[in-house]
């Protein structure tokens, strides 16, 4: 499979906000990676296989840190297509 180019918004929460942030800083190093009171807001890009499989890398990489971390993305591919997940878990596909 062909790999793409990704923009991914998404919404990081753990109880472990600095173990996250060096995730998030390592996965996105030229990203926006903005705190929140309640987790991070992520504005960045990303080159992978698929978008499922960029969600799901993320996502493990994060719950090694912190078990109960959730993932909110977004991620639109060169082609128009926005997947959305909510955790591992496809929640809806929209194409432009």
């Amino acid at each position: 499979m062909a790999r793409g180019h990704y923009k991914v918004s998404a919404r990081v929460r753990s109880a472990n906000p600095e173990g996250v942030r060096s995730v998030l800083a390592a996965s996105f190093p030229r990203g926006s990676i903005r705190a929140e009171e309640d987790g991070f807001l992520i504005e960045a890009e990303a080159d992978g296989e698929s978008a499922k499989e960029l969600n799901r890398s993320l996502l493990s990489s994060l719950r090694r840190v912190e078990k109960r971390t959730t993932l909110r993305a977004e991620w639109t591919s060169a082609d128009g297509t926005t997947e959305r997940y909510f955790d591992y878990v496809l929640k809806k596909t929209h194409t432009s």
